[in-house]
């Protein structure tokens, strides 16, 4: 799941080469990776040059949107296959996604890397063996790898999700050397997979499905019970749930879930936008 080298583009950095050029500048400093690293680029008349290739300036370039270099135009990070999976640029650099307009990542208050960081925290991944259910853009998997888990095994259910993650510079490579083979990305619907997930054998969890509407199975009893077998006795889990409000919904969520996971073996209380329950 290598990341292409080509060069990403927002609107506010395609404007900024555009307003550099125009001021007569030869080069650019900025980043074309998301705020990943900055490099610099050669201003010409009618192109700009990075890395030994020619680019056009692109034009009409829309808010909340991300272009990726397809080799002859740059094109959104977008695919339409049934839903619209779009990554989405944030204040932060670290980019969101929406699939149909709707944010799957919080990033009202921090970037969503970050808030991934503090919720991963909540289950020590230190030397453990972690399970990712609903690997997204990789956050979860990355702050595990960086605070040291021994291993994680995720899964990804959506193809268009898997490429927002080639595209996205933020997303953990599982073939990245640095790694040292730690990730295991699988393209599977945990609801299945999990089956085959031997009893016990992960010391904590990390639970981030799509909201109930989308994915009912993913907060169904039997679900819970199956995160209760794989997990080890004294092993944590984090389930997201998001803070939906029960006025306009008439459920309260965090405590349906909290309930069911009780009854699966585990002991739940709230935390953050979600539940942490700890395998009894």
């Amino acid at each position: 799941m290598s990341h292409p080298a080509g060069p990403l583009l927002t609107r506010p950095v395609a404007e900024a080469l555009l307003a550099t050029r125009d001021a007569g500048a030869e080069s650019w400093t900025g980043s074309l990776d998301l705020g990943r690293s900055t490099t610099e680029v050669s201003l010409h008349a009618d192109a700009w040059q990075w890395r030994e290739q020619h680019y056009p300036y692109p034009s009409k370039l829309k808010d909340r949107t991300i272009y990726y270099w397809d080799g002859e135009a740059f094109e959104p990070v977008a695919r339409f296959s049934g839903s619209l999976i779009k990554l989405v640029p944030t204040e932060w650099d670290v980019p969101t996604f929406e699939i149909d307009g709707i944010k799957m990542l919080p990033t009202a208050k921090a970037s969503p890397l970050e808030d991934a960081r503090r919720k991963v925290a909540l289950i020590e991944p230190l030397g453990k063996r972690v399970l990712d259910t609903c690997g997204g853009l990789g956050y979860f998997a990355a702050c595990c790898l960086e605070a040291g888990a021994a291993q994680i095994q995720s899964f990804e259910k959506n193809s268009d999700v898997l490429w927002l993650r080639t595209l996205n510079p933020w997303s953990p490579d599982p073939e990245e050397p640095a790694n040292g083979g730690r990730l295991q990305l699988r393209h599977a619907d945990v609801a299945q997979a999990i089956a085959d997930i031997g009893d016990a054998s992960m010391d904590a969890l990390l639970h981030d499905p799509p909201r109930f509407g989308i994915a009912g199975e993913l907060y169904a009893q039997a679900f819970y019970e199956q995160l209760a077998r794989v997990l080890r006795r004294g092993g944590r889990l984090f389930h997201y749930t998001g803070s939906p409000n029960k006025l306009t919904s008439g459920r309260d969520v965090p405590r349906e879930v909290a309930k069911r996971l009780e009854k699966a073996g585990f002991k739940a209380e709230l935390a953050l936008d979600g539940v942490l329950a700890t395998r009894r």
